[in-house]
């Protein structure tokens, strides 16, 4: 049985790609022997920190990541996030043996020091490509925790790790085909591209379903999330009896919820992954007015797997989750098209044709043995 060792550096707060990583690494283990190596992000020596930092190049971590090649001896090392503990001084380790090296693109850090794009620091609703590589918005925005040191750093993190996910001899994985695209677009060998989705995995529901007067936000509660262009076009719907009950925390929740105190608009705050299954299932849909470009949208894959229905902008790579022709995709930042998608709802008979449609979509579309597949292919090729 071929051997993979997973590498990822944890994130502060557990975040989606986190559990992204730790789905996958049960779909793998099914087929592969799998071994992992997980770097966290705390900080024990400030100077001996800086220094990695500024030189993009743990000694410990690379001593770790040696250790385990030596030990595991892996035909494949398969990378997600290297943010920052672990650094990109691990793959002088792995280009110094002869091992196949696979790296996991869950977001834009190489190109953007926020790790997606935003409009935030450009004018009206265009999205933002300025935050990275040789331009210096990101930094002079203080666009990473609002630190211009940490841009800085962030920056020349991104410039490195660009150069070295060009590199012919390793093969990345995308979420999506639109992240293919812009690879491509940004001059990378296209034939060094796959594109292979998260594998998603939720409890199988044995309880009834009580569907309630309604909708959903999950996520986080910011401005490149459209949160507040959300609640004012669901206030300006036609659903008089339905509510909008959104979960999650974030920067402008206290100023959303001080804002918008209505019985028509519940903020719910963060809540276990159950219990936020068990609230989109009862609910008559999900929705976001994302104003960036998105991935592969979690929340909505899961809320397809139950048969809840899905609003959301033509953005990224969203719409390549739901079948050709969706009805209930508006165009981004156009919100009185938000507001008409959203009065569809109203409609039980075609929410719940379109529910069912689209689990069987994403059923074949995120298939274990697609997936398998294709990661087989990407492994050999």
């Amino acid at each position: 049985m071929e051997k993979i060792l997973v590498v990822h550096n944890r994130y502060n707060i557990l975040g989606g790609e986190d559990i992204a990583v730790e789905k996958e690494l049960a779909l793998l283990k099914e087929f592969y022997k799998v071994e992992t190596l997980y770097f966290e992000n705390n900080v024990i020596n400030y100077l001996t920190q800086l220094i990695a930092f500024l030189t993009n190049n743990n000694s410990h971590s690379n001593q770790l990541l040696l250790q385990k090649i030596n030990q595991f001896k892996p035909n494949h090392i398969y990378i997600h996030n290297t943010w920052f503990k672990a650094s990109l001084g691990i793959f002088k380790i792995i280009e110094s043996h002869d091992i196949n090296l696979i790296i996991k693109l869950h977001n834009f850090r190489y190109f953007c020091t926020k790790s997606f794009f935003s409009r935030n620091h450009l004018l009206n609703n265009e999205n933002c490509k300025a935050c990275g590589m040789s331009v210096t918005a990101g930094i002079f925005n203080k666009y990473f925790k609002e630190s211009i040191i940490k841009s800085i750093l962030v920056n020349i993190y991104g410039n490195k790790y660009f150069q070295i996910i060009k590199n012919n001899k390793l093969k990345l994985i995308v979420l999506t085909k639109f992240h293919k695209n812009f690879l491509i677009n940004l001059g990378f060998n296209k034939n060094n591209i796959e594109v292979i989705p998260n594998y998603l995995l939720i409890p199988d529901n044995k309880k009834s379903v009580k569907k309630e007067d309604y909708i959903v936000y999950a996520g986080r509660i910011s401005d490149e999330k459209g949160v507040e262009e959300l609640i004012n076009s669901f206030l300006q719907s036609n659903l008089n009896r339905m509510n909008l009950k959104i979960i999650g925390e974030g920067p402008e929740l206290n100023y959303l919820a001080n804002r918008y105190k209505s019985k028509k608009v519940n903020f719910i705050g963060s809540v276990r992954n159950e219990e936020v299954w068990d609230i989109i299932l009862n609910s008559r849909a999900v929705v976001t007015a994302t104003k960036l470009f998105e991935g592969q949208p979690t929340l909505l894959c899961e809320a397809s797997l139950l048969e809840v229905p899905a609003i959301f902008p033509r953005t990224g790579g969203i719409g390549e989750f739901f079948p050709d022709n969706y009805p209930l995709s508006f165009e981004q930042f156009n919100y009185d098209d938000l507001i008409d998608k959203i009065n569809l709802v109203s409609n039980e008979e075609e929410m719940n044709r379109i529910g069912k449609a689209n689990k069987k979509f994403i059923n074949e579309y995120l298939s274990k043995i697609k997936l398998i597949s294709l990661f087989k292919e990407a492994l050999h090729e």
